[in-house]
């Protein structure tokens, strides 16, 4: 079996979609930074490899039981056994997991550039591993909450996270049911076509908003996420998170 070691990783916890779990580039200094002091490297198939990366679902027992306890994360000094965690590539992306005990990809992260290199240097000569799995999740359905790839393309992590907080706050809208307020934030989003929304219905409009924010992010999505979350603790919270501290 292949070993990286000393490996900077940036768990992101939870994530199913591989845009949530950044690239170097946008790690940012008060993100939890680890240090692997050995970690196996499994070179895998791209199917798996895209099952892995974009889903939380169980990973093949046989992968569990080959990296069982063989990695180990350094800390004060100390080298602490971890049960599940390996990087792994398909030789053209690559991404590190954790699974914390469990069978399925809690935790994920990218690698610094150098250390990417170095793995591909490492599998390029080495042959793919196959694991059986079952690959029902190939239909991954995306919805509001859990937004298609394409949605999110060309985003930078501060944009992707706001998109995603308009998104929840667009169907946080749909489940109130309200044709008034509905209407009232498509025109807020589009006042040109005022007369023509006051005689769509509630689900009219709401799809029709959400047709026309969901691509791209621009100053007009930030002012409009901005707005529409005011006076929402949880919302501006997470706002803030990104923009730091401006609702009114």
């Amino acid at each position: 079996m292949l070993y990286l070691h000393d490996v900077w990783v940036n768990w992101f916890e939870g994530e199913e979609n591989g845009y949530n779990v950044c690239h170097f580039h946008e790690w940012r200094k008060d993100d939890g930074v680890e240090l692997l002091d050995q970690v196996p490297l499994l070179k895998v198939d791209s199917t798996l490899f895209n099952y892995i990366e974009n889903d939380l679902s169980e990973l093949p027992q046989q992968l569990l039981d080959d990296v069982f306890q063989k990695a180990y994360l350094r800390k004060n000094h100390e080298r602490i056994q971890m049960e599940y965690c390996f990087v792994v590539t398909d030789g053209t992306e690559i991404i590190a997991v954790d699974t914390i005990g469990y069978n399925i990809p809690i935790r994920k992260s990218r690698l610094i550039p150098r250390q990417e290199q170095l793995v591909f240097e490492m599998v390029e000569n080495h042959d793919i591993t196959y694991y059986h799995f079952n690959f029902h999740t190939s239909d991954k359905e995306h919805h509001i909450l859990s937004p298609e790839p394409e949605l999110m393309n060309g985003l930078t992590r501060k944009e992707r996270q706001l998109k995603q907080l308009l998104f929840m706050a667009l169907d946080q809208l749909h489940s109130s049911e309200n044709v008034a307020e509905v209407r009232y934030w498509f025109t807020e989003w589009s006042p040109d076509q005022y007369p023509s929304i006051q005689h769509l219905d509630f689900e009219e409009a709401w799809e029709q908003l959400f047709e026309q924010t969901k691509y791209g992010w621009t100053s007009k999505h930030a002012n409009f996420c901005e707005n529409i979350i005011k006076g929402q603790p949880f919302f501006e919270r997470l706002w803030e998170m990104e923009h730091g501290p401006k609702v009114n």
